[in-house]
């Protein structure tokens, strides 16, 4: 019989305990007396988040294939067990064992959002791990992070041994019976990271120094161990049909945010949207052959019981076999109560007529993201959407019976004008009007209802727009409300809602997202004040962070309402994602002169994704 971690009357006092006792159907179990390596898998926010992560089943079903590693999870305590914890001294543990984390030999940590930086620091620290890299003994667990965060890892890089960049399923392995020999060998922490350093895509920060101008940028970066490369080149599986996937996923016995089977049907995107780190980093498109998504389907449906199966990608329209697949899951599943999700569509024909199969249209809504309002911005954006592709397949959705839009515009973007900003209240009511012009009365499912939401736009790294500056909070809160005055004055103003983002988050989102080293002392200063589940708007403290950052003398302003030059060194200079510099700056330079650039497929931009030797850059190679 498995001990719990945490007694009875603790579990009895807290919120959704099924959060903390594992057992989950497809939970691994392995006997610790033949495992060599002990690896506790982390996501830093609440259960039903990191159950809903495919990275870490990924991982998880990976690791776990091997007889000498068990991979374990890890997820933050909420609130009231945090709370509690700390009060009776009792150190986190891993699910699957309930053991304490402390005594494991690996802790990965997927970095998915700025906003969980200080949930990484509560994972230590309840762990009984010291925080900072430099503080660890040889007793301590080896601390990784990863994800798409870890593409610039300097605002976390004192709390962290290494990061591995790039995706899991390369050099994990690699890693580990590295850590074997040098345990085997007799061999001390810091010669095994030593170690870590030659492997392909591991960076470990505390081998390399930053040395900064008087004006705060960055003067030098470089490593100052002989074990640690210049340049870390990210890691990508180029065969994505011969790869792990989970055949068998956890399913968590509480309701996580995405309770369905996911399949991963490529990686990448050929959009070149220029704010989108994703579709950057993630480059080259590579494909999941047909054969390989038929099998996993019926697999994990069939060892998992769940009754809804998704279907992930940045942009699921341009996965070439959609249809045939498309039509084997509805022929195959639908009539076995399985539902169909299909995010990430673009709407035309065939999405509407695959959507009109799957889901129940009075109920659902569809979902557009124009990103912008006007034309022109969208131009700047790259978006490669034009009004009437919108107008259209908004007319063709009228007619398929929705009668419920939701749309996505970001406000804040490089260029924009008070008229690109009222432009979506423009567009809005121009697709109210199909519905009204081409729908006659006898017809309509009742009003048409658009709700327009928008999000304040963060440059990231990695993306045309990482030189951009943003705006203060002040700022944009004035671009809602020009918004918000606008939709009040459109014809069909009662068929319309407007919902906008939190600026206080963006701001802060900024600075983590673009931040150097300097900012590990305001994460660290702000967890020391109460800050964690900052992603959460009902635990997010503002002023406390505000204070860290007064306390500590450092500008907001430097991180995020300042224009970089093209020629300054930015903190993730030193990572190599195959996208050059030179090809960013270009973009840049054209949206800033309204071109467009064409996606992958139409014409190849040359990005330097190529250097990968696959994926849609060789599609059509003779």
């Amino acid at each position: 019989m498995r001990k719990l971690a945490l007694p009875e009357e603790v579990l009895l006092k807290i919120e959704k305990p099924a959060r903390y006792i594992g057992n989950e159907v497809n939970m691994v179990r392995k006997d610790l007396s033949e495992i060599e390596v002990r690896f506790a898998m982390c996501f830093p926010d609440v259960y039903e988040i990191g159950m809903s992560h495919l990275g870490i089943q990924i991982l998880y079903d990976m690791f776990n294939q091997r007889e000498d590693i068990y991979c374990e999870r890890i997820y933050s305590p909420w609130t009231d067990l945090d709370k509690i914890m700390r009060e009776q001294k009792i150190p986190l543990f891993a699910i699957e064992s309930q053991d304490p984390i402390k005594e494991f030999d690996f802790i990965g940590i997927t970095l998915q959002y700025e906003m969980c930086y200080t949930n990484v620091l509560q994972i230590l620290d309840l762990g009984q791990i010291p925080l900072h890299s430099c503080d660890r003994t040889e007793d301590d667990p080896i601390i990784i992070g990863g994800g798409p965060c870890a593409y610039n890892p300097e605002p976390l890089a004192e709390f962290f041994d290494l990061f591995y960049i790039g995706e899991g399923e390369t050099v994990y392995f690699d890693l580990i019976d590295a850590y074997k020999e040098n345990k085997k060998a007799g061999r001390s922490r810091i010669e095994f990271l030593e170690r870590a350093a030659e492997i392909p895509g591991i960076y470990v920060p505390q081998f390399y120094t930053v040395t900064y101008h008087e004006d705060g940028t960055i003067q030098r970066f470089f490593p100052h161990n002989p074990h640690a490369k210049e340049k870390i080149r990210k890691e990508v599986v180029m065969d994505m049909s011969h790869t792990y996937y989970p055949k068998k996923p956890l399913v968590p016995f509480i309701k996580a945010t995405q309770d369905r089977v996911v399949l991963e049907i490529q990686r990448g995107c050929i959009r070149g949207c220029r704010f989108c780190q994703a579709g950057e980093v993630y480059k080259p498109v590579r494909e999941r052959s047909l054969e390989f998504l038929k099998n996993a389907a019926y697999e994990m449906l069939k060892n998992t019981g769940q009754e809804e199966i998704s279907l992930s990608s940045l942009s699921s329209s341009d996965y070439s076999n959609l249809k045939e697949l498309v039509n084997f899951l509805i022929e195959e599943f639908q009539g076995k109560g399985v539902n169909i999700s299909l995010p990430s569509l673009r709407i035309d024909a065939f999405s509407l007529d695959v959507m009109s199969k799957v889901q129940d249209i009075k109920k659902s809504s569809l979902t557009f993201a124009p990103e912008a309002g006007s034309q022109r911005l969208r131009n700047v954006i790259n978006k490669g959407l034009t009004q009437e592709d919108i107008l259209n397949g908004a007319s063709k959705a009228f007619h398929g019976g929705w009668n419920k839009v939701k749309l996505y515009f970001m406000l804040g973007l490089p260029t924009e004008t008070k008229e690109d900003m009222e432009e979506i209240a423009v567009l809005s009511d121009n697709i109210a009007r199909v519905y009204y012009a081409e729908i006659p009365k006898e017809q309509r499912n009742g009003k048409v209802q658009i709700t327009a939401s928008t999000s304040f736009f963060v440059p990231k790294p990695f993306t045309p727009f990482q030189w951009a500056k943003m705006c203060q909070k002040e700022d944009y809160l004035e671009k809602a409300r020009i918004v918000n005055a606008k939709m009040k004055e459109m014809l069909n103003w009662k068929s319309l809602k407007y919902n906008w983002h939190e600026a206080d988050v963006t701001v802060l989102e900024g600075v983590l997202a673009r931040g150097d080293r300097k900012i590990s002392a305001v994460i660290e200063r702000a967890y020391q004040k109460g800050c964690f589940y900052d992603a959460w708007s009902e635990t997010f403290d503002n002023d406390k962070w505000m204070e860290a950052f007064d306390e500590l003398g450092i500008d907001i302003n430097f991180y995020n309402t300042r224009e970089r030059d093209l020629d300054e060194i930015l903190p993730w200079d030193f990572i190599d994602v195959g996208v050059t510099k030179e090809f960013l700056k270009r973009e840049w330079k054209r949206a800033l002169e309204e071109k467009t650039t064409p996606n992958c497929r139409i014409s190849c931009s040359g990005c330097g994704a190529k250097v990968f030797e696959g994926g849609v850059c060789f599609e059509n190679k003779n």
